[in-house]
């Protein structure tokens, strides 16, 4: 891997007027940033509509993409909303995303907007255009029409699977929206291009059972005859909960997908694999074994390991990414086994490395940075992490002495928070990525996720035009260049 480093900021975060970040002017001043600190990569969370509790890594459909992302004021341009309806839209606090207002207001507003710009026949021409070439979009527009007419009821739940007439109404106002977000993101990718900076996304390994994916495709998991799971999806208990992460998803029915060839996580990995440079496939261990835990168990304590699909699953993937010559990184995160490492090892694909697992306890550790090697992605934290100056904060004092002296830090935290970052720059991993929480020196409050916990604070951290503005560039610029990473 050549040497570059990136950022890793979801579009949730950025700075903007409306709620929550979008793919207007917030996204583009950021690319700036990027590129005047000598960054490559812009990295994101999973893009998909998220679900109650704001998780992107739970979704109506992993082909969906989150219309609170669509930029208002390019709607307005385009003259498809007026500016008192942008006035109403405005949140109390820049600081944090405001899910409640979107819950309540966004919705409404585009669709309002969705009538006006059907209203055009070329339009129409252009989202039917992209809906052809993208049919599980389609279906998840479909889906979402027929999802709200039930009330928002879990599909397993609906009384009949007739298409309406206010299904049609509600399907093509889903279609403009689905297909405003994807020609605004693209529009985002072509600007960062320009700049040199490039996308990395993210998938989640699992689908929610209430989900397009699972309604239209019930063949390919290990459902009941009546469409529930007999086992669900989860980990053991593990370093960040207890009791491990019982996530409930249904499981994929290997045997029926190796018949087919993969066709739908092809189509998966192929519709990333348009939107970004690079994605980074969660909880790649399932690939070599996944945990399965009968369904109604309220733990992950009482669940066993089974085969994934291995190598065929990795052949498909690797041929997919060197057509178009893009990046796929493995998260090899949790309980990890030696067939695990092999199997990585086979794919070729670059790993994780995450300096906070590394001072955990003390010993060596391939979290150390003396232990990365180039064909690694380094990171500080996760999105799953504390933020660095969180987690030196909560560290036991003797860790914490031990990661200063790993890191040559004063005992200033925030100083030391700039080593512990400017020591996984300089490390031999060809890929790192620095949360923008450890690139500002924010503490615990700004924590993006806490795992196992849903609702609370998770998802809703944001960052404003000011403090975007106060990152020392020719500083980051500096730094990258000294360690080799400078684009």
């Amino acid at each position: 891997m050549q040497r570059k480093s990136g950022i890793l900021l979801h579009i949730s975060s950025l700075p903007g007027d409306y709620g929550c970040g979008s793919f207007g002017d917030g996204a583009r001043r950021f690319v700036d940033m990027l590129a005047d600190a000598g960054f490559s990569y812009w990295q994101v969370l999973p893009f998909c509509i998220p679900d109650a509790y704001a998780s992107p890594y739970s979704s109506v459909s992993t082909f969906s993409g989150n219309p609170n992302f669509i930029d208002l004021d390019i709607l307005c341009k385009n003259g498809y909303l007026t500016r008192a309806e942008l006035d109403g839209a405005r949140p109390e606090t820049p600081y944090s995303c405001d899910f409640a207002q979107l819950a309540k207001s966004r919705t409404p507003l585009l669709f309002r907007a969705a009538e006006r710009a059907m209203a055009k026949p070329e339009t129409v021409k252009d989202v039917d255009d992209f809906m052809s070439t993208h049919p599980h979009v389609a279906d998840a527009c479909r889906f979402l029409a027929k999802k709200e007419r039930h009330g928002g009821k879990p599909w397993l739940e609906w009384t009949d699977d007739t298409f309406t007439a206010e299904d049609e109404k509600r399907e093509r106002a889903w279609r403009f929206i689905e297909y405003e977000f994807f020609r605004q993101w693209a529009d985002v990718v072509e600007y960062a291009h320009k700049k040199r900076v490039y996308m990395i996304g993210d998938i989640p390994f699992y689908v929610s059972l209430d989900s397009s994916d699972v309604y239209s495709n019930r063949s390919q998991f290990q459902l009941e005859s009546d469409g529930r799971p007999s086992f669900v999806a989860g980990v053991p208990p593990d370093y960040f909960s207890a009791d491990g992460q019982l996530w409930e998803n249904p499981l994929y029915d290997w045997n029926a997908m190796a018949k087919d060839g993969y066709s739908f996580w092809r189509d998966r990995l192929g519709f990333m694999l348009e939107l970004f440079d690079g994605v980074r496939i969660d909880h790649f261990r399932a690939v070599e074994s996944y945990y399965r835990i009968k369904a109604g168990e309220k733990t992950a304590k009482h669940g066993h390991w089974a085969p994934g699909p291995r190598e065929a699953f990795v052949d498909m993937a690797n041929e997919m990414a060197k057509k178009d010559n893009k990046l796929i990184i493995a998260e090899d995160l949790g309980d990890i086994t030696d067939e695990v490492r092999a199997l990585l090892d086979y794919s070729g694909m670059p790993g994780m490395r995450v300096l906070q697992f590394g001072f955990l306890h003390s010993g060596d550790s391939t979290h150390r940075p003396h232990n990365y090697i180039n064909n690694c992605v380094a990171y500080t934290g996760t999105h799953d992490n504390n933020t660095m100056l969180g987690a030196i904060w909560e560290m036991p004092p003797h860790m914490r002495r031990e990661l200063f002296d790993y890191c040559g830090c004063p005992d200033d935290w925030n100083a030391a928070r700039e080593r512990v970052v400017k020591t996984v720059l300089a490390s031999s991993a060809g890929l790192a990525i620095i949360p923008i929480q450890d690139i500002l020196g924010y503490g615990a409050d700004t924590r993006m996720n806490t795992p196992g916990v849903a609702g609370g604070g998770n998802w809703r951290f944001r960052v404003t035009k000011e403090q975007l503005s106060g990152i020392d560039c020719a500083m980051w610029r500096r730094t990258n260049e000294m360690y080799a990473r400078y684009r």
